[in-house]
């Protein structure tokens, strides 16, 4: 298998983040995770790691606004010029009522305006990084096009709650979004999300399109982040009516109901019948997850990961969360080994 991944992600480690109530803490989405992944990988026989393709902006504008796409490019160097207080992070502190999309001009406006919450927090390589990240997606998805029956992105900044015009929950570009975009246009895609937070940022780029099926299975909103978004009854708008599914999930959901609600997914997928999948892979469902309160299993995970492979579509996996470290290798290893 394949495995696209880039050195740039580096370039991507702010200093910390701010937890409900103000709490600084070290950065949890932070280079280490991909360290260990890597360690795990290359001891697998059956791993080939590889340098994305760069593939320019065309493709993520494809999915991203460009005024969007204009901010997170320029965002660092205004906020330097700015003359911070505090220069190691640009974080803003007011946040836009989507419900008034009034567009400010000043950067902390812009900030507010784009990014959705504390943990997209911008320093000076994370436009290069989130880049990166995205061309790890889309050289998985040229691979799977040109014949591999699956590749992996290993991608970092991760990207599911990325939305067309907005950053949040350590996600910039929206990798998985872009890739089955690409490939939409070979044939009809589906997105199938297994991290334990909602894909808002997918639900939102493809909510009214019919030819990109959509699919998390997630911890309820009503009690865990994004919050307002993923609820069962949200199901597409327009065209996209029918072609959106949310399966949330509650507190301590284990193996087994965890496992019958993917088969349920499973079934969605069949009947559509895609070309491609693509699979938003995030590990911090695992039972001892720092973020987390699914408490999924390593070897619940593999199961996770044998049945989405028994679909036999091309498939690209895509790497979202997953903050356990020290269990990040052995879960990503488990989930990977059965599309190999």
């Amino acid at each position: 298998m394949k495995i696209f991944y880039s050195e740039t992600h580096r370039r991507h480690n702010p200093p910390f983040e701010v937890f409900d109530g103000g709490l600084r803490v070290p950065y949890l989405e932070n280079p280490e995770r991909m360290e260990r992944i890597l360690n795990a990988l290359r001891g697998a026989a059956w791993t080939e790691i590889c340098e994305p393709l760069d593939f320019g902006l065309d493709p993520i504008l494809a999915v991203h606004d460009r005024d969007y796409l204009d901010f997170l490019a320029s965002a660092w160097t205004e906020w330097l010029a700015s003359a911070p207080q505090d220069p190691s992070t640009l974080i803003p502190s007011t946040f836009a009522l989507r419900r008034l999309p009034r567009k400010p001009k000043g950067l902390l406006g812009l900030a507010g305006y784009y990014i959705m919450d504390l943990s997209a927090c911008i320093v000076e390589g994370t436009y290069a990084a989130a880049l990166a990240s995205a061309w790890c997606a889309l050289s998985a998805a040229q691979a799977v096009a040109e014949g591999e029956r699956s590749a992996f992105a290993l991608c970092r900044p991760p990207g599911h709650h990325a939305g067309k015009d907005y950053a949040g929950g350590y996600c910039f570009i929206n990798n998985a979004a872009v890739a089955a975009n690409w490939l939409s246009v070979k044939g009809r895609v589906a997105i199938l999300d297994v991290d334990y937070h909602a894909g808002n940022g997918t639900q939102d780029i493809f909510y009214e399109r019919d030819d990109v099926l959509t699919i998390s299975i997630h911890a309820d909103p009503d009690f865990e982040y994004p919050h307002f978004v993923g609820f069962a009854d949200e199901r597409g708008r327009g065209r996209g009516l029918g072609f959106h599914h949310n399966f949330p999930l509650s507190r301590g959901t284990g193996d087994t109901e965890y496992l019958q609600t993917l088969n349920r997914a499973l079934e969605l997928i069949r009947v559509f019948k895609p070309a491609a999948l693509v699979v938003s892979a995030g590990m911090d469902i695992y039972a001892e997850d720092p973020l987390g309160t699914i408490k999924v299993s390593t070897q619940g995970i593999c199961e996770i990961g044998k049945r989405i492979a028994s679909l036999e579509y091309p498939t690209v996996i895509v790497m979202e969360g997953g903050y356990n470290n020290e269990a990040l290798g052995k879960n990503i290893l488990a989930f990977t080994q059965n599309f190999a």
